[in-house]
């Protein structure tokens, strides 16, 4: 019955074309209203779905988000504590005379400053060839001398310190003195000749007497000059260290000539030409 039905709704549809678009037109005008209030809770549960997963797509593109940035501040934080490290160590290799050679970088971990002692650690030892006596440099100058040290690290005497002796010379007139830490912030020229005439803001600098440290090494300026005597003003922040250079120096292995000539030129304000050799 249903094929004959189906057989002969088409042979209707072929010969009677203009009826059956009627009676669809009539069908359709009728089931409409019906099919408008059945596709209406199936919208609302299609728009509830894609609402929820809106909502999950944009909790875990939230989440996604919240890791990533977390990540990129991580790095950020990172990448400026190594472009204050690179610029620190700009500064430290710009210190001084030529120590490329010779000398261990450290990072100074602990601050032994007070009333009584101006000291700091450093992160490196007898293990990376740090010796005792050797010289620290800062940014900028001297800074002190390696009084202790371990294996894995070593304490360095500030030029500050009360214990603290450092042969220098006015840097205008070659004249030669001790600087002598007394624990203030400006220590005190000490057995200057008497044919000097020391002026504020002149340059202090190492004279190489002894043969612990090469001649020229930028100390500070003379920051006073009165009856109680001559202050100097380190070059160095003593307050703000965070990289040490400790020199490898050895007075033996220089010529005699170039001694001389490294002398004159720190005399003359130049950077000395002290060839240092690696132990």
């Amino acid at each position: 019955m249903l094929l004959a039905a189906a057989i002969g709704l088409v042979i209707i549809s072929r010969t009677e074309r203009p009826l059956v678009e009627r009676t669809r037109a009539v069908i359709a005008d009728i089931a409409e209203p019906l099919l408008t209030v059945v596709a209406q809770p199936v919208a609302a549960v299609n728009a509830m779905i894609g609402w929820v997963d809106d909502i999950l797509y944009v909790h875990e593109e939230n989440f996604r988000l919240r890791t990533e940035n977390a990540r990129l501040l991580q790095w950020q934080d990172v990448s400026r504590r190594l472009e204050q490290d690179n610029a620190a160590l700009r500064r430290l290799l710009s210190a001084g005379p030529d120590l490329s050679q010779t000398f261990v970088t450290g990072r100074v971990i602990a601050d032994g400053g007070g009333s009584f002692v101006r000291t700091v650690l450093v992160n490196v030892g007898a293990r990376d060839g740090v010796r005792k006596g050797q010289a620290a440099i800062g940014e900028g100058g001297y800074v002190g001398r390696v009084a202790e040290v371990g294996q894995r690290a070593a304490r360095v005497l500030l030029l500050t310190d009360l214990n603290s002796r450092l042969p220098v010379m006015l840097q205008e007139g070659g004249h030669r003195a001790v600087l002598a830490g007394d624990n203030s912030d400006l220590p005190k020229l000490e057995y200057l000749s008497g044919a000097a005439k020391p002026a504020v803001g002149q340059r202090v600098v190492t004279s190489g007497d002894g043969g612990q440290f090469p001649a020229g090494i930028p100390v500070g300026e003379v920051a006073t000059v009165s009856d109680g005597g001559v202050r100097v003003r380190p070059f160095v922040d003593l307050s703000r260290l965070e990289f040490l250079r400790l020199m490898q120096f050895d007075e033996t292995r220089l010529d005699p000539d170039e001694q001389a000539r490294a002398e004159r030129a720190a005399a003359r304000g130049g950077a000395p030409a002290v060839p240092l050799q690696q132990p």
